[in-house]
């Protein structure tokens, strides 16, 4: 099978998966953390610009990863395994409606079947783009996204409550805007709760809507997130935060001199498995 025609059959099912139902989208921040997602069973990954941005040492949200090093990631990810892979490409990469075409046309040139743009600025004193700006950027890269020539999955991203802004009625309008414009997946990360993710999702009816971990007000079971009418679940960094958190306590237990602490984690043979095997792991 070519590239062309594997990338095509991936999308095909990444697209499925926002068909019906409700699926959970892991975060991987590089070659083998996908694996492992793979080998857990999981059906589709995304990539997360906090755990590259921690990979890479610095910090997130803060315009520190470029565009050629995140699809870079993204690659790293898709040649680790034959899941479909969606990236998290944050503001598109500048300010302009062309950036946000250009970069979702690097992501199908790298072989995503997927991506998100967020309507963040990059400008701590002012980030979040305005109204009308926000579109044109999300219809510039739903037009992009068309010219794929495999389904790709556009997910626009509203970021008022991760940005001191917690405006519900705003960003539905975006949402609702955005889904207008052409894209395929709505997205609201920090929502305060279930009413609200509820809210999302009948405005926008009968497109996806993703869900990151939530709500604000404590996180709920996958179940009651579909209940609720949510097609997918993202983690964002946690992962990433998971595993930085593992070896951030195992460098204090091996500064504390606590080698048995050393010598209780999980054992090498337990890793290596996922990384030589493209089976589903027990």
């Amino acid at each position: 099978m070519t590239p062309g025609r594997l990338t095509g059959e991936k999308a095909e099912r990444f697209r499925a998966l926002h068909a019906d139902g409700c699926f959970a989208l892991p975060n991987a921040w590089d070659a083998g953390s996908a694996k492992l997602m793979a080998g857990l069973g999981f059906q589709a990954v995304a990539t997360t610009s906090a755990g590259l941005a921690f990979m890479l040492g610095r910090r997130d949200m803060e315009a520190a990863i470029s565009r050629d090093e995140a699809l870079a990631n993204a690659s790293a990810l898709i040649a680790a395994t034959d899941l479909p892979v969606s990236a998290d490409l944050e503001d598109g990469f500048g300010p302009a409606p062309e950036d946000a075409a250009a970069t979702v046309t690097a992501a199908i040139a790298a072989g995503l079947c997927g991506c998100s743009i967020e309507d963040t600025t990059a400008n701590p004193a002012a980030p979040i783009h305005g109204f009308d700006a926000s579109v044109a950027r999300i219809a510039a890269a739903a037009k992009a996204a068309r010219a794929a020539p495999h389904p790709f999955i556009l997910t626009a991203r509203a970021e008022n409550f991760l940005h001191g802004r917690p405006d519900l009625e705003d960003t539905i309008r975006r949402l609702v805007a955005f889904a207008e414009a052409g894209a395929d997946c709505l997205y609201a990360p920090g929502l305060p709760d279930g009413a609200a993710i509820a809210a999302v999702v009948k405005a926008v009816v009968p497109k996806p809507v993703n869900v990151l971990i939530g709500p604000r007000s404590g996180a709920l079971p996958l179940a009651r997130l579909a209940e609720l009418g949510v097609r997918r679940v993202s983690v964002g960094g946690a992962i990433a935060r998971a595993a930085y958190g593992a070896a951030l306590e195992a460098g204090r237990s091996l500064m504390a001199g606590d080698l048995p602490a050393i010598a209780a984690l999980t054992p090498y043979d337990r890793i290596a498995q996922f990384m030589t095997s493209g089976e589903k792991q027990q």
